[in-house]
This record gives C-alpha cells, structure tokens and sequence, in this order.
C-alpha cells in the first residue's frame, strides 16, 4: 500500500445536506455550467469534433415529452464526449414553423376583429416577427430547465439573416440546375389554413361518409359510376373505362350526357381503369383528383376547376356559393330527384386525408406550384446509405427510407403564406422570369412583381446540418464541425426531415454527407403503451414532472426506456422510482463521506485489498466497459439499467453495506476500503452524469473536491479483473440472501437478532463471519444456545436458535396448511392436463393458465417443504 493511501484523507469542504432537493440545485446549477462556458465549442481546438444538431423544435412550441426524451438522449451522447476529450459541439435553434405559426399571429388578430389582408403583408410579416420575439422560444428556456448542454451562443433560427442567405443560395443553385421548375399540377390543399401541403403532411384516418353511384348519359349509351365526393362531377371531363372491357366497347370515343350540366363529355380507354372495380367506369376530373388528372394529360382532357381556395363551389348553376360539403348533398338530392342515383351506401367507411395542422380535410386542387425534381437527389441520399458512408441505427430502419428516397415524388416546395422565406423568383411585364441569389439585386421597374408565395417549412430545416455552421460561407465552424457525427430524431421524421437533410446536405456539400450515424428513436407513450393525446386525457407536461421530482429523474426514466426505434412508454411511478434513484445516490455519498471516502492518491495495491474491495473494483471496470459498449450502439435502456444496477444493487446493497463492518473495525483495512469507495463513487458518478447530471455533479463535486464533472475525464477500463473475488462474493451474496429468506419465512423482522452459530471454517466465507452476522442480525450462540433451524449454504452451516422468537409448533402447523393447500392445487391441475377430452376443447389460453397454476403449485410444494424441513421438531 502507498503512503499516501495510508494516511487520513481529508474531510470533505462541504457537508451535504440529509436530503436532496433538485428545486434548490438544479437552476443555479445549470446557470454555472452555462457561466463557465462548458457547453461553448471552441473551432480553433485541437480536439478531435464531435458534432450534433438538435431537430429544431417549432417556435411555436413547449416541451414535450417527446422532446424531453430525444434531448436527454442528445445530452448524453455530447457530455460523454466532451467527458472523452472531444470538442462536443450540440447545436440549439428554432425553426419558424410557417403554417404554424402565421396560424397563431392569425389567431391573435382575429381576437382583435382583424384579418392579415386588414395588415397588408409587410406589416402582418412585421407583427409575426414581434410574436416571435415575445412569444416565440418558450422552449428555449425549458431546455435550460431539462439540462441540455448546448452551445447557447451559436443558437440559430432558421429565418435569422444567415440560414436565410443559405436558403437564397441554394434555391438558386438548385434553378439554376434546372433541378427547381414551375408547374400546374394537383396539389394537397388546405382549405383552412389556405395553402398546398406536401404528401408527408397529409394525415389520414378513416371517415364515415357515402358512396353513391350515379347513371351519367341517356338510353343505351349509359354508364354508372361510382364517387364520394359527389360535388366534384361539376368538373368531370370524362369518364374512363379499360380498353379491353367489353361491355363498353361501343361507348368508347362517344361524348354522353353529364348530369345537372348543359355538357357532353368523352368516354375514354386507359389502362389505369380496373374493370374489375365496382362498374369498371370511373368520372375523370383532372383538376381535382392527382389520378384524374394524369388520365386528363394522357388524353389531353380540359381541366374545370369548380371549387375556390376555401373549398366553396364555383362552378355556375344552383350549386354556387354552397361550401363543398353542403353541395356535396345538395346534387345528390338533385340526382336522387332525376332518377340517376343507382344505389348509395351509408355509412361507408374510407380512408381521408386531413391536414396534419388543423385537421381539416384535404382537397387535391389543380394549383400553379414551385417543385423540386428529387430523382438525382433522392438517388444520392440512398446511395450514401446503401454504401456506408451513413449508417442507420437500427439497421432495420434502413427499410423505412429506402422506401421513401427510392420512390420519393417530386416535392412541392411552395406554400401560399406569408410568413416564411419568400420565393426569390421575379416575373417581369413581358412573362420574363428571373431568380434572383443572395448576392443578386432583384429587377426593378414598372411590371416587376415578386412571386408571392414563400418555402415551404422543410426547405430550410433541410440546410440544417450546414447552413447553421455559416454555409454558403467557408467558416470555421463548417470546416470543424462538419459533416456532423449523429442525427438524433424520431423514426416518424425520416421523410419529414432526415431525407430532405441528406440530399440537400450531398448537394450543396459536394456529395459530403450531412452526418455520419442516424439514430432513428420511438416515441412516448403513456405507460399503457397508448399514444399520448389531448382527446385520450394522457398527455403529460414534462415540466410538472420537473417541479415535482427533478429534472433527472425525468431523465433517467426516458433513458431506461429508449430502445432503438421502439416506442417509450413512461408513467409517473416510473418516474417517482427514478426519483428514489436519485436519493440513494445522495444517500450513499452522503454515507462515504462520512466514513471518510476518498479520491486522494492512487489506488493501494490489490494484495493489500479485501476481496470485497477487489469484487467491487472487478465489478466496476466491467461496468465501464459494458457502458462504453452499449454507448457505441446507442443503448440507452441498456446502459441506464446496467448504471441502476451496478450502482443500487452492487455499490449501495452490498459494497457499502459490507464496508460497514470494515469501517466500523478501523485500521489498515478501513483505509484501503475509504479509497476504494471513493474511486467506485468518482468512477459512478462520473458514468452516471451524462444521463443524470445535477446529482452526480453536485455529489461529484463535494466528493472529489474537482471544479465540475461536466469537464471531467471519462472514466476507462483500467483491465483489473478478480474473477476469484467475484466468485467469492457471489457466494457470500447467497448465503445472507438464503438466510434472509428463511428470516422473512419465518415472520421474523428485519432487525430483530436471532443468536447463531456459523461454522464457516474451509470455506472462502471464512474472512466475512463479521460482516454475516451485521448484515443477518446474528447474535452470538451464548451459553444457553439451542440450534432449533440448520441451513447448510455455500459448504458452510448456519444454525439459528429460533426458540425465543417463533412458537414452533404453531409455524409447523400454519406450513402444513399451506403445503396440503398447494399439494390439492396440483392433484386438480395434474388431472385435467391429463384429460384428453378437456384438451381437446379448451381453449390455448385456458390450457396455458392451468399449466401455470401446476408449475406455480409444484413451486410452492418445494418451498413449503423446505421451511418444514429446517424447523426442528414441536
């Protein structure tokens, strides 16, 4: 043993109080941290980078629990690495959430009797900007409040004058690769919210609502078709059938009567028909249907748009001005009335599109769109994949992408707002059309009018990974920190985000990917696996967890349940056992700082140790290098419950119990087990912080004396291994284990002494007769020392006199009891798994459940016996 090891360490500077309480630590705490720069990434350094960005979170938004989860799980990938020695970059922002957030500017002038056309849109733009600036970023703060270390002084929004110049730059790179076009094609339309949405934010659920079937033209050139949304036959251009269907030959190249119209419209054969679906004739009407309309270009039909924006019917005739739900009705009364009605179904259940938004249904609309051709990009983001370069975690979820990126549409990218980066494209008195570039002065002169429409959301969270590192400029920051090391985010993104940020990343960076890894998470749901919804009632404030029992205990109870790519459930008592965590770290530290733990000097020699001091080293660097395993593979769940578990159950229930005795004994070997504990509590801490850190930094700091564990080392594996002592505790484990469960059979309390005679000679248990009997409450045998239960354990003997504190015949009396109980239990279940004919008709889970009761019956049998037969007899 060394002579610093040797001598008294000193005494803590600062004494911790009983109890932890997260509401007096954490606040102050995470303003030090933030004061001290920890989180600041520094692009001169040396270090090796490490770099992630957080999925900027709508300006519009609070914390959820969702994203409480994936920042934890964020957090903890970043502090490990800062602990490692890298230069962790985690990158906060905002996005500004267009539909989203001109909705709640709309709302708040709505509450005045105002309109953003009462405005004009500079001044609406102007009133949005003062939204942000007073309402927007709630988040923001409550992210201080989770512990999310991010480098605040490079927080960006993706409308700040850098992310928007990215924008400018790349919508221009991308024209002027004829890779954006204008067209007219039919779009998601909402109705509400007054703009196109793209595929992705259309959600659809199923509706009741009616399927009629109409007779269009006159006598023998009749057809019936079938429709659910009736109002839009006021624009049918045709009607469809397959070329070979035979039983419309004769009408095919005909023009029949369109009901309630003064029309006539074609009968056309295209192969896109099925004959064998309902009448195999279909109404086309190609400015309000995308099949529609792709049978209307093969045909070069007329497309008739018949509703407004707003969803109201255009379309001259009776039907004018009716919203398109209540003319929806209205024609079928009239068809009903002419006798064209075949047959109508109601309720008849169908999948509807809603906006993801307001949830207002959607219309495909025929509108004059910008658009984004995908195919090369597309073919670069799943190329990129496929050849490693990005690898995604779990691989299984390479299917989802693939999916998406191989058969990606191309992406509408303009919406009909005015919040949001407006499309830098000028059209001039002559049709002349110019795209202007960041650096490009737009034209100017009489008839020159910018294109009023702006980007859509996703165009510029796809920059993301690169334009808040300064691109288009070559800054510091991008040449450090990208690409980027891991994309964190939700499986339900991919197509949302995570494929816009790969192709554009790919593009703009000369085919460099965006990030190396995606760690694609599930999402939170209640504790009963449910998804979390305002209507279901199970919606859960994280912050009420927060005020509650701290911000790690909600951590902590995110981490243990993040397995790749698999939903989360979490509950409040999930959270409250999270919290007793937490207690028992402080408990355990408040415990060795008392006893005198210590981080002084190097560790003493393993030949001066205790096997219960080279167990719990063995144990620990084991740990370390499972931790360091599991993290590599992003395995939250497992690396938090192998942390609980080492720490409750091998440090803080067996190693500082049995130190105890050590402690209590003093000398040379107290001293060695004060360091031990001190370096099994600076090396847990020190594990446990990157999903836990208030504790471990308050505890760590007042155990080591060091300034934070936000900037201390990452602990490794130092290769010490003891299976010996290993083997030898495991066994000493059994024994108190055994003996407590004949303790608590018995009825004895826990703390009630029992006089015993151990007979441990030959044995490794030999060494640890002091540290039984404190752990068992075991007297010594005494003069009048009567063994009345013997239980052989381990090779060794443990004879307790129970005479003084159990009626013997009575406790033989219950157990007989009990044990005829159990044997009846199994004659009944033993005879009907052995009736054939029972078998033959019950049901699996019946014969499942009785199968169940004879393993749990020959169970108690076992242990009933086994109490009998240690009790002497009455």
């Amino acid at each position: 043993m060394t002579e610093n090891a040797q001598q008294q360490p000193p005494a803590p500077d600062t004494e911790l109080p009983t109890q932890y309480a997260p509401a007096e630590v954490e606040g102050a705490l995470y303003e030090r941290w933030v004061d001290k720069g920890y989180f600041a990434a520094d692009a001169k350094s040396e270090k090796p980078p490490y770099t992630i960005v957080i999925p900027p979170p709508n300006v519009t938004g609070s914390l959820h629990l969702g994203h409480a989860f994936q920042h934890t799980l964020m957090d903890a990938l970043t502090r490990r690495k800062r602990m490692q020695g890298f230069e962790a970059l985690w990158l906060p922002g905002m996005d500004h959430a267009g539909i989203a957030t001109q909705n709640k500017v709309e709302q708040q002038l709505a509450e005045e009797g105002k309109s953003r056309h009462d405005l004009g849109r500079e001044e609406f733009v102007e009133r949005v900007w003062q939204w942000k600036e007073e309402y927007g970023g709630k988040i923001l703060g409550q992210m201080r409040r989770l512990g999310d270390g991010v480098d605040w002084d490079r927080e960006r929004f993706t409308m700040d004058e850098g992310l928007s110049k990215a924008v400018l730059t790349i919508f221009k790179k991308l024209y002027d690769d004829e890779l954006i076009y204008r067209a007219e094609r039919i779009i998601n339309w909402c109705p509400r919210c007054l703009t196109a949405i793209s595929d992705i934010e259309v959600e659809y659920q199923e509706d009741d609502g009616e399927l009629v079937s109409i007779k269009y033209g006159e006598g023998d050139e009749t057809l019936v078709v079938a429709t659910t949304r009736a109002e839009t036959m006021l624009g049918d251009t045709a009607v469809a059938v397959h070329p070979d269907d035979e039983r419309y030959q004769h009408l095919i190249g005909k023009r029949i009567k369109l009901p309630l119209t003064d029309r006539s419209i074609p009968v056309v054969a295209d192969t896109h028909v099925d004959p064998e679906f309902g009448t195999g004739a279909v109404k086309v009407t190609p400015a309000h249907d995308p099949n529609d309309f792709a049978i209307g270009q093969r045909h070069g039909l007329e497309s008739i748009t018949v509703m407004d924006e707003r969803a109201v019917i255009t379309a001259h005739g009776p039907f004018q001005g009716l919203d398109r739900f209540e003319a929806r009705s209205a024609i079928v009364a009239a068809l009903r009335s002419q006798g064209r009605i075949v047959a109508e179904k109601r309720p008849y259940v169908h999948s509807v599109g809603h906006c993801s938004r307001c949830k207002t249904t959607i219309e495909p609309r025929l509108s004059m769109q910008w658009w984004v051709k995908v195919g090369p990009l597309a073919k670069a983001a799943g190329d990129a994949v496929r050849d490693g370069r990005v690898k995604i975690h779990p691989e299984d979820m390479s299917k989802r992408y693939f999916d998406w990126v191989d058969n990606m549409h191309d992406w509408c990218i303009s919406r009909q707002l005015w919040w949001g980066h407006r499309i830098p494209v000028w059209y001039g008195p002559d049709g002349e059309v110019v795209c202007v570039g960041p650096d490009e002065e737009p034209p100017t002169g009489e008839g020159w009018r910018q294109d009023t429409d702006v980007l859509d959301t996703w165009f510029s969270s796809g920059l993301w990974p690169f334009s808040t590192l300064g691109w288009p400029e070559q800054t510091e920051d991008l040449r450090k920190f990208y690409p980027t090391d891991v994309l964190l985010t939700g499986h339900d993104i991919i197509f949302f985000w995570v494929a816009r940020m790969m192709m554009f990343g790919l593009y703009a960076m000369d085919g460099e990917v965006p990030f190396k890894t995606i760690a694609l998470t599930g999402l939170v749901r209640d504790e009963r696996g449910k998804k979390m919804s305002k209507s279901f009632g199970n919606v859960v404030d994280p912050l009420d967890w927060m005020d509650k029992y701290g911000s790690d205990a909600v951590r902590f109870t995110l981490a243990r349940g993040a397995n790749p790519g698999t939903d989360v459930p979490i509950g409040e008592d999930w959270v409250q056992a999270s919290r007793n965590f937490a207690n028992k770290i402080w408990n355990a530290t408040r415990f060795a700082l008392m006893n005198g733990a210590t981080v002084e000097g190097p560790l003493p020699d393993p030949s001066a140790m205790s096997a219960t001091d080279r167990w719990i080293l063995s144990r620990l660097n084991k740990t370390v290098a499972q931790v360091d395993a599991f993290y590599e593979d992003f395995q939250f769940a497992k690396l938090s419950d192998a942390l609980f578990h080492f720490a409750w159950d091998e440090v803080f229930d067996w190693y500082v119990e049995l130190s105890k005795t050590t402690f209590q004994a003093g000398g040379e070997g107290a001293k060695v087990s004060q360091r031990v504990l001190g370096e099994v509590l600076d090396v847990t801490l020190k594990l446990l912080h990157p999903i836990v850190p208030f504790v471990t930094d308050t505890l760590w700091t007042t155990l080591t004396g060091g300034e934070s564990v936000v900037i201390a080392d990452w602990p490794q594996d130092s290769g010490f291994r003891d299976d010996a002592a290993e083997q030898e505790i495991e066994t000493l484990q059994s024994v108190i284990t055994e003996v407590r469960r004949f303790r608590a059979d018995q009825g004895l309390q826990p703390g009630q002494r029992v006089p015993a005679r151990l007979t441990l000679d030959g044995t490794a248990l030999a060494p640890h007769e002091a540290a039984i009997r404190q752990l068992l409450r075991l007297q010594p045998e005494g003069e009048s020392f009567s063994a009345t239960a013997t239980l052989p354990v381990a090779g060794a003997t443990v004879a307790l006199d129970l005479s003084g504190t159990i009626d013997v015949a009575a406790e033989r009396k219950r157990l007989a009891k009990d044990l005829a109980a159990a044997e009846k239990e199994k004659a009944q279940a033993t005879a009907k798994l052995g009736n054939e004919a029972f078998l033959a008709k019950a049901p699996d889970n019946v014969v499942d459940k009785i199968r169940g009761r004879l393993a749990k019956a020959e169970e108690d049998i076992t242990r009933i016996q086994a109490q009998l037969d240690r009790l002497p007899e009455a």
